[in-house]
């Protein structure tokens, strides 16, 4: 019972530390990483082998990198450019952007998505003389919306395939119905429509003439390597961590003028706060709350199909705003299993609504998710410091409204 009460006490003033930004994030959450190690209530050696998702980290590292040659290569002015002339005024900007960054981060982890658009973005920004703060976040929650798009769009997509025997096309056709991806797209497409809503008053022309842009294609054919990589590595046992350090290892050779600067100018408070918080996350789970929580609602005795899947739904939600969505879907499923089976339910609902909800619901919060984490590091090297507020105002009507069209969708096509 101590160990759950220090477990909670250290969560929570990591994440108001963090969210407050009064002081570095990193100093946050390795500050409570260390008093959990300190405490016992994690082992140095579950931390590092279990709990601290080195994957992540490689692939952020790697994909800074990647991302900082990018900038270079003029390409980002190219895609800008484009957007910025086709789309006619600000809001089209960001919805083309947005979109782009959807369709891309269906296929590879976002945190990279999120590092490859940052630079568009920033010219997108430059260009149109638009503040990079709802460019950024907007960036951030779209490659977050997709995580059950595709079976590799992200972690617990693949923990579910694995644990069910789902395959890559059942996400979109699955006995006898739309599946999964299904449900998704059109919850994806529809907080996509609300941020023309949420900008309407975005309206300012953008007159960006056509120019003729000299382009380095080196940092594009690493890119699309690395993407490409990320996309089939699973099947071939490839780790997403190897090829983030790889990806970032040639770009840095590819850029060997400007290596050592490269190296200092990563966002290294953003990499030390997700190693930390790894260990914190991971510390509910060993310490026994996440277990107590997922216990909870299966004791709820509820016996309505419906009311049960919009509980799964929205707890996932809330739940995946500061909790890691891994370990908490690997839990969730036997947890689905057995609440399907008392109310004699098909489980598969439950599981989609589960995962639609812990994907989407990290979306809410600044650091409810690893890309959010990083689009806020990269504005605060922008010199922008964004509140809670002025996040949320973006984050949680696009996230509602993607959860709840899912939510209905589900409701109709499997209850």
């Amino acid at each position: 019972m101590i160990e759950k009460l220090i477990t909670i006490f250290i969560f929570l003033a990591v994440y108001a530390l963090a969210m407050s930004r009064k002081v570095k994030i990193a100093y946050a959450s390795v500050a409570g990483a260390a008093l959990l190690l300190l405490f016992g209530v994690i082992s140095p050696q579950t931390a590092l082998l279990q709990t601290i998702r080195w994957d992540v980290l490689g692939i952020y590292w790697g994909f800074m990198m990647v991302s900082m040659i990018f900038a270079e290569s003029r390409i980002p002015v190219w895609i800008a450019n484009r957007i910025a002339m086709r789309m006619g005024t600000e809001r089209y900007v960001i919805f083309g952007l947005c979109a782009f960054t959807a369709l891309i981060s269906a296929f590879m982890e976002n945190v990279g998505v999120v590092l490859m658009m940052a630079p568009i973005a920033i010219e997108i920004s430059k260009r149109t003389k638009t503040s990079l703060v709802p460019l950024m976040i907007s960036v951030a929650i779209s490659a977050n919306v997709v995580t059950t798009l595709t079976m590799i769009s992200d972690p617990p997509a693949l923990v579910l395939a694995m644990e069910t025997g789902m395959r890559f096309f059942d996400f979109y056709w699955f006995q006898g119905r739309l599946s999964l991806g299904v449900v998704t797209l059109f919850g994806v497409i529809a907080a996509l429509m609300s941020l023309l809503v949420m900008f309407r008053r975005m309206d300012k022309k953008v007159s960006m003439p056509a120019r003729c842009i000299k382009l380095d294609y080196v940092p594009l054919a690493i890119f699309l390597a690395g993407v490409a990589a990320l996309a089939i590595g699973p099947y071939f046992g490839l780790s997403p961590g190897v090829v983030g350090v790889a990806a970032g290892i040639a770009s840095l050779a590819a850029g060997r003028s400007k290596a050592k600067s490269m190296l200092m100018d990563f966002d290294w408070n953003s990499f030390f706060f997700i190693m930390g918080i790894f260990v914190v996350i991971g510390s509910l789970e060993a310490s026994g709350l996440l277990v107590d929580f997922v216990g909870a609602i299966g004791g709820l005795g509820i016996s309505d199909a419906a009311v049960l899947l919009a509980l799964v739904i929205w707890i996932s939600v809330a739940a995946s705003s500061f909790i890691d969505n891994v370990p908490y879907t690997v839990l969730m499923i036997p947890v689905c299993m057995q609440l399907a089976a008392a109310v004699g339910m098909n489980p598969y609902p439950l599981y989609f609504g589960m995962l639609i909800g812990t994907g989407i619901g990290g979306n809410i919060t600044p650091v409810g998710a690893t890309a959010n984490v990083f689009a806020m590091g990269i504005l605060e090297k922008h010199g922008y410091k964004v509140k809670l507020k002025e996040y949320m105002k973006i984050s949680v009507p696009f996230s509602l409204v993607a959860v709840l069209v899912s939510h209905v969708l589900l409701q109709l096509l499997w209850l």
